[in-house]
């Protein structure tokens, strides 16, 4: 298949960005990025070590240096962390610079794909539900601002939502 320019996943933790990625990265015959992954792997310790000793503050910044130099390559899949979006900057590079999919979710259906996630610094709360919630409000609005597609993976496979995104890449005529 042909693929020119970029695709690049946003949504809410619990999604699905990263599994339906790596998958539709491969039915592509793209390369995937995984903007968490590469901050791990470059840093050499994991998000919670990250939030721990430089904040949220810290992890942003880190976050957005990393959206932009994988922003600008060209032809691959990427999933972003799910507040990547609250940067303007990291907004105006992914809406610029290729295709963008909200992978919507449900507050329930976060909630049973977290619940024994420890790698998730943002849920380690006394009310998990509460913060998704208010995640949620916040941060739906700017998905949906840079979204050329939006797709729900609420009850659906992770072969449901990349066959689903597959047959709507070629009725858009993104795809060969």
């Amino acid at each position: 298949m042909n693929m020119p320019g970029n695709i690049f996943l946003v949504g809410p933790m619990g999604a699905g960005k990263s599994t339906i990625g790596r998958q539709l990265a491969r039915a592509l015959h793209l390369p995937f990025e995984d903007s968490d992954r590469v901050i791990e792997e470059r840093t050499g310790v994991d998000i919670p070590f990250i939030f721990e000793m430089e904040g949220e503050a810290g992890f942003r910044r880190r976050e957005k240096a990393v959206i932009d130099e994988l922003t600008a390559r060209d032809g691959i899949v990427l999933a972003t962390g799910g507040g990547a979006v609250m940067d303007p900057d990291n907004r105006r590079r992914l809406a610029s610079r290729g295709l963008v999919i909200y992978l919507r979710t449900s507050v329930d259906q976060q909630l049973a794909r977290t619940a024994r996630d420890r790698n998730r610094p943002l849920l380690q709360t006394e009310d998990p539900r509460a913060r998704l919630e208010s995640l949620y409000r916040v941060r739906d609005p700017l998905y949906r601002e840079i979204a050329d597609m939006i797709v729900d993976t609420d009850g659906r496979s992770v072969r449901e939502v990349v066959g689903y995104l597959q047959r709507a890449l070629r009725r858009r005529g993104t795809l060969a």
